[in-house]
């Protein structure tokens, strides 16, 4: 029997269409939906257990993940199985994620599940951008409690003109690589790269994105209109007590509220916040902590997060004591670590990250193999988030998903200023030592000014900083420099990087609804502000990047040889060119350009004597004499018709001295004219046309005799 299906269809500004199917495919699910682009599509599916979860928060899971087979490729590696999600995988399953949680019931605990597939790749299409549609679609489709539609667009500019889910062709060729989830009336989030934009340029770009937004959330409610809407199921509700909420409010709220204007360091904050809490529990009997402990934790936690708000609105005051727009002490560092290539340290109030810098060749690139992308990066950052930097022993479960979207963050905020030309792989890791507040923009500072201090030649230094919003719909305070409370107690967190001239990475996490678009242009030109002012702190420590690399880091000298010396340079087996890395202690790259049918060799090493072997090398199997040119050269070899001769320049090349050509006078022996060893000069004539041979001649570079002389001899 051929199942029912409904279709909606949305189509794009240039007409281009999306189309949304259910009724096909995973009807198991809660929900679930069918996404098509072109030839791309994505299966998105929802579910949800029945019972509640034993712990006092959501257990949601966002799955991405993209199949080789809708590429028409096998997976890489020896294991032809799609295993671990790539850090590709992880950053959409973040996009997606960031958007959905917040839209869940606060009392809804019950594990569920969004598992998004890509199950065929159109290279014209990029599939991480229809992602949050597909999630979102899934949910209106099934009965799970949530709050309401969503979507998510990707926003480029090409020639000035902002386009809706760019092809990757048209990213190249854009200024603005910006991700945007919202609902009908509220932006969610907002993530991307620029090239320098203005404030202003990155609002227009965000409310462009979120007009599309609004089409394709039309389109979901009329696909879960037409397929039949399904009644919100019922759910196991949080036990709540509006008396002990009432009585530890009236135990908390005064006291939080005067610790919190105390303004103090972030340990003495906890001490002072637990004890009050201990002193609070102390009132209730044994009986009444066993039942009721968790609701007076919650109550406690409420009314802590109504003090501080209610304080930093009415008072301008935070919980460190500072104002709206200071900034926290910063102290900054260079070439701290004596063996690193470069090193950073950047230090801002209770957020500290080390930064270190490795140069190597093309062949450290990091490979990404992936259904919808193949290539190389030769710029990459690594961020590394231990326990020990918040004060904590825990487990060490490999990196995080948060770690892979730090790192990531970071990296596209520095790598817009990487130089063009930059002969090397670059790899910046970030070791993040304390954290409160902010540690992917203390990487960018510290990432910024350990590339300087390597030598690599930056465009512009790039800056970063956290901000966050408080609001009560009345009244609002934008705040510089976040911490971490003001991160969890706020409505919105936003990051943002750049250099004196612009904007070159975002990331906002928006928790209220209805934000106006006239208070983000504010908040993001108040976080202006700050960000130029820690610029000055890294521009005060290092002004422009080193000259040249340290003495102990690796140099690199690129060379272009013809392709038909690439195996002449590698010899039988690589015979020539591994005793060369020996003798050199260089290392050597050789790859092929397909544009111009060259082959680019990278020499890297510490040793410049070292890097001119392997120089003098590759001129000695290059070597090409030209005609009517002078060279010297040595005697190598003697024969009865001449002498086999090298070109001291090339060591290597060789070529044959006829008898004939070593002197005007006829030469009986060899040995009459020269002797193994000597060193005399040529002149070049290129190919015989009688012999098909190189021709070099001594005879040529000596006074021609008067022709009765040689009619003597």
């Amino acid at each position: 029997m051929i199942p029912q299906t409904f279709t909606q269809t949305i189509t794009l500004g240039d007409g281009r269409t999306i189309t949304l199917e259910t009724g096909k495919l995973a009807k198991q699910a809660d929900g679930s939906v069918v996404v098509r682009m072109g030839n791309c599509m994505l299966l998105a599916t929802a579910v949800s257990a029945r019972q509640a979860s034993p712990v006092d928060f959501l257990p949601l899971t966002v799955d991405y993940r993209e199949k080789f087979a809708a590429a028409g490729r096998f997976p890489g590696g020896f294991f032809k199985r799609e295993a671990r999600p790539s850090n590709e995988e992880i950053l959409t399953m973040r996009l997606v994620d960031r958007v959905l949680r917040p839209l869940f019931p606060k009392d809804y605990h019950a594990e569920t599940q969004i598992m998004i597939q890509l199950m065929s790749h159109d290279e014209n299409v990029m599939p991480d951008a229809l992602a949050g549609l597909a999630a979102s679609t899934a949910l209106q489709l099934s009965d799970i409690p949530f709050e309401t539609a969503i979507s998510e667009v990707r926003v480029g500019r090409v020639e000035g003109q902002f386009i809706i889910n760019p092809s990757m062709a048209q990213l190249a060729e854009s200024d603005v690589d910006i991700m945007i989830g919202a609902s009908e009336d509220s932006v969610a989030m907002v993530e991307g790269e620029f090239d320098e934009i203005s404030e202003e340029e990155m609002v227009e770009a965000i409310a462009f994105g979120h007009e599309a937004i609004k089409a394709q959330i039309k389109a979901q409610r009329d696909l879960a209109k037409a397929a039949g809407l399904k009644p919100t199921r019922e759910y196991e509700q949080e036990d709540n007590d509006p008396a002990l909420k009432e009585k530890i409010h009236g135990l908390a709220y005064d006291a939080c509220y005067n610790i919190a204007k105390k303004g103090s360091s972030k340990n003495e904050r906890s001490e002072q916040f637990s004890a009050l809490k201990d002193e609070i529990l102390a009132t209730f009997s044994e009986e009444e902590l066993e039942e009721k402990k968790e609701l007076i934790g919650r109550y406690f936690g409420e009314a802590q997060k109504e003090a501080v708000r209610t304080l930093l609105l009415n008072e301008g005051i935070r919980l460190d004591g500072r104002k709206t727009d200071e900034i926290r002490p910063i102290w900054c560092e260079v070439d701290y670590l004596p063996s690193t290539h470069g090193s950073s340290i950047f230090t801002r109030g209770e957020t500290q990250a080390l930064a270190t810098v490795t140069l190597g060749t093309s062949r450290e690139a990091n490979v990404i193999d992936l259904p919808t992308l193949q290539g190389e990066e030769n710029f990459y950052l690594h961020y590394n988030f231990p326990p020990f930097s918040t004060g904590e022993a825990r487990p060490l479960r490999g990196t995080s998903r948060r770690e892979v979207g730090h790192g990531n963050l970071a990296q596209r905020a520095l790598k817009k200023v990487m130089p063009e030309s930059c002969p090397y792989t670059v790899r910046v890791v970030s070791e993040v030592l304390e954290s409160n507040g902010s540690s992917s923009m203390a990487t960018v500072c510290a990432g910024t000014m350990a590339l300087m201090d390597a030598g690599v030649q930056l465009k512009k230094p790039v800056s970063g900083i956290a901000m966050g919003l408080i609001t009560d719909g009345d009244k609002y305070a934008v705040l510089s420099d976040i911490l971490g409370d003001e991160d969890h107690l706020g409505d919105m967190d936003f990051k943002v990087t750049g250099t004196e001239d612009g904007i070159t990475a975002c990331q906002m996490d928006i928790k209220i609804k209805g934000l106006s678009y006239e208070i983000l242009t504010k908040a993001l030109m108040q976080a202006k502000a700050g960000r130029l002012h820690i610029l000055k702190h890294l521009t005060d420590t290092i002004a422009v990047p080193n000259q040249d690399v340290k003495e102990h880091a690796p140099k690199i000298i690129m060379r272009r040889i013809p392709n038909e010396y690439i195996g002449a340079l590698i010899g039988p087996g690589g015979k020539v060119i591994q005793e060369l890395q020996k003798a050199s202690g260089c290392t050597i790259v050789i790859n092929e350009d397909p544009v111009t049918e060259e082959g680019i060799v990278e020499i890297l090493g510490t040793s410049p004597a070292g890097i001119a072997m392997v120089e003098d090398k590759i001129d000695a199997i290059t070597f090409k004499p030209e005609v009517g040119n002078t060279y010297r050269v040595k005697v190598i070899k003697m024969l009865e018709f001449g002498a086999v001769v090298e070109y001291l320049d090339a060591p290597g090349n060789e070529v044959l001295l006829h008898v004939s050509e070593l002197a005007w006078e006829r030469t009986e022996n060899v040995s009459d004219v020269v002797n193994l060893g000597d060193e005399l000069d040529v002149k070049y004539f290129g190919i015989d046309s009688r012999t098909r041979k190189e021709k070099v001649s001594r005879k040529a570079l000596l006074p021609r005799p008067p022709r009765e002389d040689r009619k003597k001899n």
